[in-house]
């Protein structure tokens, strides 16, 4: 569970957001689409709180194959396999965290322990200095590239950051896709993380002690809310006083997350100003 103030876009990307499934498209986009990506207006993430968190497709196309930056696909194996950014490394869902055993039992999915989360990253090449770009499908969900990021976030990287609308804004933009296979990465050395951030999480015990002075938001499907377990959860429903808000909601059609004012207008009817602090899962 994630627990952190409104006013910071991460709740748009890294809890409710940017998310995962198949595309289609192989191969270098032609020339004329590539002319109407470059004229298309950047975005302005400057609108949002820590807006430094995204990365524009503009911006990433214009360091692809820049040695200094790793690319990596939070999609599915088969979504990837169907078309990815070229030189994107392919990590899923849960490849930073703790999946011993099966879903409901004691840990599991939780972020990796500081030392194997070092390890893991630096068998990818990551290291302080170079720019880590995070990104997936975003809408069929459930937001595995957003995860990633506040994995990294809550380990002291702020070297990373998550492609702004995904897969889908940097399809719509022409950009490049391909099915041809990543090279390996190249191992690196030194990679230093700070002792985990707590107030990123709350734990159960939070949770338990404060039912009844905090809002809770699950951000899961209806049919999750109501108690579907198709999903791999160990028990069905919510979690008592959750109230329920569909992570979608704050994402445009575009897989672009909402300006700033429809996302405090939204939070705002779930009693949340961007002065509380909240708890989503």
């Amino acid at each position: 569970m994630f627990k952190r103030k409104l006013n910071i876009a991460v709740i748009v990307a890294m809890v409710f957001t940017l998310v995962l499934s198949g595309c289609a498209g192989t191969g270098t986009s032609d020339s004329e689409n590539q002319g109407e990506a470059a004229s298309q207006t950047v975005a302005d993430l400057s609108v949002y709180e820590n807006g430094d968190m995204f990365i524009t497709p503009q911006e990433l196309n214009e360091k692809l194959g820049d040695p200094n930056v790793i690319i990596f696909d939070a999609n599915k194996p088969d979504a990837y396999e169907k078309g990815h950014i070229p030189g994107a490394i392919g990590v899923g869902f849960h490849s930073f965290s703790k999946v011993d055993g099966k879903p409901g039992d004691p840990l599991w999915g939780t972020t990796l322990d500081k030392e194997e989360l070092r390890a893991k990253l630096e068998s990818y090449g990551v290291t302080n200095d170079k720019l880590v770009v995070f990104y997936s499908d975003v809408l069929p969900g459930p937001g595995p590239d957003g995860r990633n990021v506040w994995q990294m976030r809550m380990a002291g990287l702020d070297n990373v950051k998550l492609l702004y609308g995904g897969l889908p804004k940097w399809k719509e933009l022409g950009y490049e896709v391909t099915k041809d296979a990543s090279p390996d990465p190249v191992p690196s050395e030194g990679l230093e993380l700070s002792d985990f951030d707590q107030s990123y999480m709350a734990t159960k015990e939070y949770i338990n002690e404060n039912l009844e002075n905090t809002v809770i938001i699950d951000v899961r499907t209806e049919d999750e809310f109501n108690g579907s377990q198709k999903a791999g959860e160990a028990r069905g429903g919510h979690i008592t006083g959750a109230k329920h808000l569909v992570w979608s909601s704050l994402l445009n059609e575009d897989a672009t997350p909402k300006s700033p004012e429809e996302i405090t207008s939204i939070m705002a009817e779930f009693g949340v100003t961007p002065e509380d602090d909240f708890v989503v899962y």
